[in-house]
């Protein structure tokens, strides 16, 4: 039985640990990007070191006190929200900024947890190598949430999602013990993968603290490109045309519907769209090669083809790193378009790649079957994530149709599930889909997961109602 963090707790917390920062939460703590959930007021702790937290994380166990991970605030599935009692207190990880070591040679990183994405990709640049893990939130998410929840974003096709970033890792476990992971080998077999295991358990399993980071040489030569194809299976082909011709140099692969540029000039009309009409799909590609290839060329060759082979009808390739930065502002408003716009039913979907033509076929008809809505499906086509969301018509509200958004979501998991998909693809399970991982999930997964957590958390204090229903 959990107990509520109130006054008397954090009287009994201040007096055990008096160097530790604690403070009454701000409304930023409480909230979150899409406004599906409210937090309970309450304390928040912003340790400074590791053992600081160890020292929080026993005293919490001890007194059945449940602790809510915060990062940057930036997750959409309710990770860092509690919205029922007992009231948690909330564990910041704003003090732990540090970048403890750049080992240029070795193109490895060591950086605390509160670290922002964009520092690091800062930190690797002033070394002449990058960071390859970016997302739109990167000025505010933090490395130690992205492990947490293994974060995907713009970079995932050439260089993986967060884990594949990470060497090692430093967290403190439920019991307050610290696991000191920060290896910065490539090969350690010896036993249980504990870095692992923490990666992606949204903080179910422990807090992770630091982390030793992959660093990856800077392309030297980058060409971009929006590329106007017919339909999703034409930007499939393209795909793998631009795979046999470029080989492993491809970072990035968007595919775009015409409703996303739409909602741009809607809600943000000073928004420079590539394309004065737009197409019903199109690609947004990015490669970076070596100083021996021409990457521009490499493009121009792909739009030759693509266009004589009826793949392509219109592109533009970036004709300077001012345009380049232009073409990857309208992907990265793309999610603020479709807050202002305001959607009754979001989806976080993956699907096996020659799957999704015919998904996005059979959902819009499914969609079209519940009511006259605007679909923007849009993402990172070259790993088959999907941001599969629904919009009410123009000039109406989706609180009109809060009624039918169970249904739509529905109908768009049981499709994804059907054909061997993920309905959470790289936002992690959190608080919003603990109801889709029960029914989904393979019961010996599930099983297994359960005893590890009871194993390593008897006491259910870290971050109790994520992942897991309470």
């Amino acid at each position: 039985m959990l107990n509520s963090f109130d006054q008397s707790q954090a009287d009994a917390l201040a007096a055990a640990l008096r160097a530790l920062p604690l403070k009454p939460a701000e409304p930023r703590y409480l909230e979150e990007p899409r406004g599906k959930f409210q937090g309970l007021a309450g304390y928040v702790a912003a340790p400074r070191t590791p053992q600081m937290l160890a020292d929080l994380v026993r005293f919490a166990n001890a007194q059945r006190i449940a602790l809510l991970p915060y990062g940057g605030g930036t997750g959409l599935v309710g990770g860092q929200i509690v919205t029922s009692e007992p009231h948690p207190l909330i564990v910041s990880m704003e003090n732990m900024t540090a970048i403890r070591a750049v080992h240029a040679a070795e193109r490895t990183l060591i950086a605390e947890a509160g670290v922002t994405i964009e520092t690091l990709q800062n930190a690797a640049e002033d070394v002449g190598l990058l960071f390859p893990l970016s997302y739109a939130s990167k000025g505010t998410a933090q490395i130690g949430a992205g492990l947490s929840v293994n974060s995907g974003g713009l970079n995932v096709l050439r260089y993986g999602m967060a884990r594949d970033q990470c060497l090692g890792i430093e967290a403190v476990l439920p019991d307050g013990q610290i696991f000191n992971g920060l290896k910065r080998l490539r090969k350690d077999n010896t036993g249980y993968d504990l870095r692992n295991l923490m990666i992606g358990a949204e903080g179910t399993l422990g807090f992770i603290t630091a982390a030793t980071l992959k660093l990856a040489a800077r392309p030297v030569n980058v060409a971009t490109a929006y590329l106007a194809v017919k339909d999703p299976s034409a930007a499939l082909a393209l795909l793998g045309q631009l795979s046999d011709r470029a080989g492993d140099v491809v970072s990035s692969f968007e595919l775009m519907a015409a409703n996303g540029y739409r909602f741009l000039a809607e809600t943000y009309p000073d928004t420079r769209l590539p394309f004065d009409d737009p197409p019903e799909w199109s690609v947004l590609v990015e490669i970076g090669t070596g100083a021996s290839t021409d990457a521009v060329a490499v493009l121009e060759a792909l739009f030759a083809d693509g266009f004589e082979a009826g793949l392509i009808t219109d592109g533009l390739i970036a004709s300077s790193g001012q345009q380049r930065d232009a073409f990857w502002a309208v992907r990265e408003m793309l999610p603020e378009a479709n807050k202002a716009i305001g959607s009754i039913a979001s989806h976080d979907i993956s699907l096996p790649l020659s799957e999704i033509p015919d998904f996005m076929e059979e959902a819009r008809v499914a969609i079209e079957a519940i009511g006259a809505f605007r679909i923007n499906a849009f993402g990172h086509l070259g790993d088959g994530n999907l941001h599969y969301n629904v919009f009410p018509p123009k000039g109406r509200a989706a609180q009109e149709f809060a009624n039918l958004a169970p249904e739509i979501t529905r109908v768009v998991h049981d499709m994804t599930m059907a054909r061997d998909g993920s309905f959470s693809a790289e936002h992690g399970v959190g608080r919003l889909k603990t109801a889709e991982l029960a029914a989904y999930g393979d019961p010996t997964k599930l099983a297994v997961m359960r005893t590890i957590k009871d194993a390593l958390d008897p006491n259910g204090i870290m971050n109790p109602g994520a992942v897991f229903p309470t």
